[in-house]
């Protein structure tokens, strides 16, 4: 069988996996602090006997857009925004520090602080946790103030302060999960001049209309790949048939 099957084959299934991105990204348009992610094709070698003069095709994901959306603003008190670089510090489900920049946070019936997918933010010692209160404040640099029920206007305690990272772009991996976490495992320092905005979401960084145009330009090429995969299995037979005429 002509190898060149097998060629078209490997460009077919490789498209496929690079629209799976393109749609993941599409679908989280609208995701608030969706940070996009990146999809390239690259040329494999085909060694072996014979000359390497074909090569496959290989999708591979090689990082993610790390782009600013744009800050929304909503008037919640309890949704933040990261301004500039860094990230909010969370506890993913397996206990694991990760990071985000979603701050559509919200409070559970315990005062635990939570992001708008239930994670816990993290403080300076573990989960952020407020006592019954009246009214709570957050700072630029993630204090949690309240005033406790029963106490003066003027009366604000600082109950923690949220954990605000920033860590360099190249040792950050994205889980399936859709968060961050640093490629070595470890948790990142707390940085003092990353800072939130109160009243403010971030939006998703996906560029619709560059990955519309994207996934039509792959689908094109989907189709290229299954009409050469055709025309091989077209050649095939006519050979065939022309060895049977002798």
């Amino acid at each position: 069988m002509d190898k060149a099957l097998y060629i078209s084959m490997t460009g077919a299934s490789q498209t496929m996996r690079a629209q799976t991105v393109h749609a993941n990204n599409l679908a989280n348009a609208s995701t608030t602090g969706f940070q996009a992610d990146l999809a390239q094709a690259r040329s494999m070698a085909v060694y072996g006997q014979g000359m390497p003069s074909r090569v496959y095709s290989m999708t591979e994901n090689p990082g993610t857009d790390f782009a600013r959306g744009q800050l929304q603003q909503t008037g919640n008190e309890l949704d933040m925004a990261v301004r500039g670089e860094g990230f909010i510090a969370v506890q993913a489900p397996d206990g694991s520090e990760a990071y985000t920049r979603a701050g559509d946070l919200e409070l559970t019936v315990f005062g635990e602080l939570v992001t708008g997918s239930g994670l816990p933010v993290l403080g300076n010692n573990g989960p952020v946790v407020l006592p019954p209160f009246e009214t709570v404040e957050f700072g630029e640099d993630g204090t949690v103030s309240v005033r406790e029920l029963g106490q003066g206007a003027e009366v604000l305690a600082a109950i923690d302060r949220i954990k605000l990272v920033n860590p360099e772009p190249q040792d950050l991996i994205k889980g399936t999960d859709g968060l961050l976490r640093r490629r070595d495992g470890a948790d990142s320092l707390a940085d003092a001049n990353v800072q939130l905005v109160s009243g403010y979401l971030e939006s998703s960084n996906v560029n619709v209309v560059d990955s519309m145009v994207e996934m039509m330009s792959l689908a094109r090429s989907y189709e290229m790949n299954v009409k050469f995969i055709q025309t091989v299995q077209e050649n095939s037979e006519a050979s065939a048939r022309l060895l049977q005429i002798q």
